[in-house]
C-alpha cells in the first residue's frame, strides 16, 4: 500500500523518462486557480471512514529535471482551515483534543531529500511539523504530467501520499486502535516562476 500524508505537504519528482532541462525551475502553487488539494481520511470506529481537507495552503517547489534528487518543496498548512463537511466536527478538531489552531495556527512540511526509483517515481523524506512536534515523514510521489497552458505559462503537477501515527504529533485524543493512523494525499499543480 502506497504511505499516505498531510502535508503536504505535498511533491515532486520525476515519473516516467527523462525531461529535459527546460522544465527545471521554482514552481509556485497554483493558489489562485486552487489546482491543488491536501485531502485525509481517518478510520471512524472502525466502520466507516471519515474524510476532510485543509482548505488553505501555499507552498512552491523546485525542479531540477538534470538530477531529480536536487529537486525540493516547501508547505505551509493554515490548520484551522480543516474543513470535514461537518461545523461542530470541525470545531472539534481545531481545539487541544487534536490541531490546538490556537496554539500552532500553521503546520510546514519541509523536504530534505529526493530518492527516485527506476521506475521514475520518487520518494520525498522531510521534516513535518505538526502541533508543535517536528518528525520526519516519506511522502510516496508521483508526477502528474507538464507542459504550457492556455495562459501562457509552464506548469507541473504531482501527488504525493503518506501516513502517520496521531500520536506522533502529541495528538493526544485517544479515538480507539482502528483510528490511530491518518492517511493524507496531496495533489498540486505548480507554475513556473
Amino acid at each position: 500500500m502506497k504511505k499516505l500524508l498531510l502535508a503536504s505537504a505535498v511533491a515532486l519528482t520525476v515519473s516516467g523518462g527523462a525531461q529535459a532541462s527546460e522544465h527545471s525551475g521554482t514552481y509556485a502553487f497554483d493558489t489562485k486557480g486552487s489546482h491543488q488539494f491536501i485531502t485525509f481520511k481517518i478510520s471512524h470506529l472502525g466502520y466507516s471512514w471519515l474524510y476532510g481537507r485543509f482548505n488553505d495552503f501555499d507552498g512552491e517547489f523546485v525542479y531540477d529535471a538534470e538530477n531529480p534528487a536536487n529537486s525540493s518543496v516547501e508547505v505551509a498548512v493554515d490548520t484551522s482551515s480543516v474543513d470535514s463537511n461537518h461545523a461542530e466536527r470541525d470545531k472539534h478538531l481545531r481545539s487541544e483534543d487534536f490541531l490546538y489552531v490556537s496554539e500552532f495556527p500553521e503546520a510546514t512540511f519541509k523536504s530534505k531529500k529526493v530518492v527516485v526509483d527506476d521506475d521514475g517515481e520518487a520518494d520525498i523524506v522531510g521534516d513535518l511539523t505538526l502541533r508543535g512536534v517536528t518528525k520526519e515523514i516519506t511522502l510516496d510521489v508521483e508526477m502528474l504530467g507538464h507542459g504550457d497552458d492556455p495562459w501562457g505559462g509552464y506548469r507541473m503537477g504531482f501527488e504525493a501520499e503518506t501516513e502517520f501515527k496521531l500520536t506522533d504529533f502529541g495528538i493526544p485524543m485517544d479515538l480507539g486502535k482502528a483510528s490511530e493512523t491518518v492517511e493524507m494525499i496531496i495533489s498540486v499543480e505548480g507554475i513556473r516562476q
